[in-house]
């Protein structure tokens, strides 16, 4: 195969690497507010998430710093991604109510 291929094929499976992780993270924080035992919710996501992830940059990088890096940078992309839905998610559900002011009320 081509190198570069490997490479890009090496940056998506760090994008969906991270997706999982950080998207995992955001269900851990959602699930944590009404759990009864946070605690204990939020050290198995943890160990579970970063256990999944160090073996998929371990199975992709295949002892190839090259590939290890590029999965990285998927990793980091993955995070912008996340990221920005999941503050859209957030401020379309949590953001406070609009006030609506009428004719008859003084501003």
């Amino acid at each position: 195969m081509n190198d570069k291929l490997i490479l890009l094929l090496a940056v998506l499976a760090g994008v969906f690497l991270g997706t999982g992780f950080f998207a995992g993270l955001w269900w851990t924080i959602r699930l944590g507010l009404t759990s009864k035992r946070p605690a204990l919710l939020f050290v198995g996501s943890l160990l579970l998430r970063s256990s999944l992830l160090l073996i998929g940059l371990y199975v992709v990088s295949n002892g190839h710093a090259k590939r290890l890096l590029a999965c990285l940078l998927g990793f980091i992309i993955a995070r912008f991604i996340v990221t920005r839905l999941a503050d859209s998610v957030l401020e379309r559900f949590f953001s406070p109510p609009k006030r609506v002011v009428h004719a008859s009320e003084p501003r």
